[in-house]
């Protein structure tokens, strides 16, 4: 009985090379929409084990640890470490007596104006650094400088140049916060592939339209991160505005509350400043950058939307 051979070997090589091309691309192709495949809603118990059960264990650790050292007196002076329960009688003071939104909306609206200055300052700069080789060569340096340096050293010739005011602190956020931007966009820049922007240029997409089409949705990643380093920078550089330069009418923010409780050497409000601080700078981040984040990822498929 003659032997039956699945293979067609009256085709052309050149056929049944194009033929396994095929299998193979649908084959990639069906692995890419296994792995893309969207999984339904997440569980409420799921998310509160894996994301809200965390955060709270180390908060709640730290607060054990924090009225171990106040309970058995580890510290030396008790005036230097106040128990969470002093602190958190102040913050219930405050909030009585209306002070206390008054103190994070003085710093938060400083810093997000601010920001959003620096914003408009640092993409257009960071995309000419990026582009233009003499531009580069002449500030770049400079730039990575700026970014290294102190922030807190901005805030005595911004007093000098500009007097107590709120263009004094904008300034300090800007020279703050523009560095870090420009140079994030610069690094996102250099990471494009060069396939990218020939495929681009093939299709007609140059000069600005390249830049809006191709090279800052192919920068978007290095651009993310240095955004969320530019607003770290303009809070640090916002505090130390506020802690050095003070006046009744910049009004209290929390770096002045901060600076108040060391002149009065009262603890629990030092405290209470330094966790208001903390608490916006962490609700910053998870309102806004954590979601850009993950939308650049996802948008990337690195990131499946559970």
């Amino acid at each position: 009985m003659a032997s039956t051979d699945t293979t067609d070997t009256t085709r052309p090589a050149g056929d049944r090379a194009a033929k396994d091309g095929g299998d193979l691309a649908g084959l990639e192709a069906g692995l890419d929409a296994l792995e893309s495949v969207q999984q339904g809603r997440t569980p409420l118990r799921q998310t509160l084990v894996e994301k809200v059960l965390p955060p709270t264990v180390a908060v709640l650790l730290v607060l054990a640890v924090w009225q171990a050292l106040v309970s058995f007196e580890i510290v030396d002076d008790p005036s230097k470490l106040p128990a969470p329960a002093d602190v958190w009688d102040v913050l219930q003071q405050s909030w009585l007596q209306g002070e206390l939104l008054g103190y994070i909306w003085t710093s938060v609206s400083r810093g997000l104006l601010g920001f959003c200055f620096a914003l408009l300052i640092g993409t257009p700069l960071g995309l000419l650094v990026a582009r233009v080789k003499f531009v580069r060569a002449a500030i770049g340096p400079i730039l990575s400088g700026l970014q290294s340096l102190p922030s807190v050293a901005w805030v005595p010739p911004a007093v000098i140049w500009l007097g107590l005011n709120n263009s004094m602190m904008y300034a300090v956020i800007l020279l703050g916060a523009v560095p870090s931007i420009a140079n994030g966009l610069v690094s996102g820049v250099d990471q494009v592939p060069p396939l990218f922007l020939r495929a681009g240029r093939t299709l007609g997409a140059t000069g600005l339209k390249g830049t809006w089409h191709i090279v800052l949705p192919a920068a978007l990643p290095g651009y993310v991160a240095g955004l969320k380093q530019g607003w770290a920078f303009s809070w640090r550089s916002l505090m130390a505005a506020e802690i050095i330069a003070s006046f009744p009418d910049l009004g209290v923010g929390l770096g002045q509350l901060l600076e108040n409780g060391r002149n009065a050497s009262d603890m629990a409000m030092v405290f209470e400043a330094i966790l208001l601080i903390l608490v916006v700078g962490i609700a910053i981040d998870l309102l806004i950058f954590s979601p850009l984040e993950r939308w650049v990822l996802r948008s990337r498929g690195l990131l499946v939307k559970g």
